[in-house]
């Protein structure tokens, strides 16, 4: 069976060309960390220590507890217990960490000895900021930096079939949460993320994706009507399957703000 490819064909007849899937593994630093049975961190490489904040958890302690922030450690257990289960494949995983703001793609393997009984873990991760993050020039990059504000998307990374699906921001017709996870939906359906929707809310185009309701963002160019029903304000989005997205009451003025609407201006009822 032919499985999807998450890169453009182009990229796989010429696999090393300046975009292709393997220019761009070439260039990723790999960071790898290694545990213990008890998930203590007992050694790392040198990409690792510059990435995480090992200077202040020497020596080193508990990979959940001590090495990330609090939003990242039920992902992190998540991660850890997959890699554990004898039957599945843990997936890569998309984490957002502040190191400062990146996106790291993060894949956890169990351990074991000659009689399979579970030794340690070792973890990898890849830096894929680049990849998934809007390009700009290097006075942009600065400025932003500079600011302390966080650099937008342009891709989106989503979890298909354990293989790890980059999503073109604009084809996001409407993004919806579940936990500490989401569901980013395209024409072509809807893909797990494991990114919040606080992280994405923050790193999407504040003018095209806006925050209706505390588990939906949506995206404003691909909203084909304004529904009022009895106080209540919906969003129906006209795709192949019609989708109505609830908009919060303390997102109905801001929503109609950022459309060049006025809360006189009648919509469908």
């Amino acid at each position: 069976m032919t499985k999807a490819c998450p890169f453009p064909q182009s990229e796989v007849n010429n696999p090393t060309g300046p975009n292709s899937w393997l220019y761009l593994l070439e260039r990723f630093d790999v960071g790898v960390v290694h545990l213990n049975e008890s998930l203590h961190v007992v050694g790392m490489n040198d990409y690792a220590r510059r990435s995480l904040p090992v200077g202040e958890k020497l020596p080193f302690g508990k990979i959940v507890t001590d090495f990330h922030p609090e939003a990242a450690k039920a992902k992190v257990k998540f991660l850890l217990g997959q890699a554990e289960c004898p039957v599945n494949n843990a997936p890569p995983m998309a984490m957002m960490i502040n190191i400062p703001e990146r996106v790291l793609l993060i894949k956890v393997s169990k351990i074991g000895d000659m009689q399979g009984a579970t030794t340690g873990y070792t973890l990898v991760f890849y830096d894929i900021t680049e990849v998934v993050s809007k390009e700009g020039s290097a006075e942009s990059k600065r400025k932003i930096a500079d600011a302390g504000e966080k650099r937008q998307l342009r891709k989106i990374p989503t979890i298909k079939q354990n293989r790890v699906m980059l999503v073109d921001v604009p084809s996001v017709a409407f993004i919806r949460s579940e936990g500490h996870y989401t569901w980013v939906h395209t024409a072509q359906g809807g893909q797990f993320c494991n990114i919040t929707i606080g992280d994405l809310e923050s790193r999407l185009d504040p003018h095209q994706f806006l925050r209706v309701h505390r588990s939906y963002i949506v995206n404003l160019t691909q909203v084909d009507e304004i529904v009022r029903d009895d106080g209540r304000m919906s969003l129906r989005l006209m795709g192949s399957t019609p989708v109505e997205i609830p908009v919060s009451r303390a997102s109905m003025s801001k929503l109609l703000d950022q459309l060049g609407l006025t809360d006189t201006v009648p919509v469908k009822n």
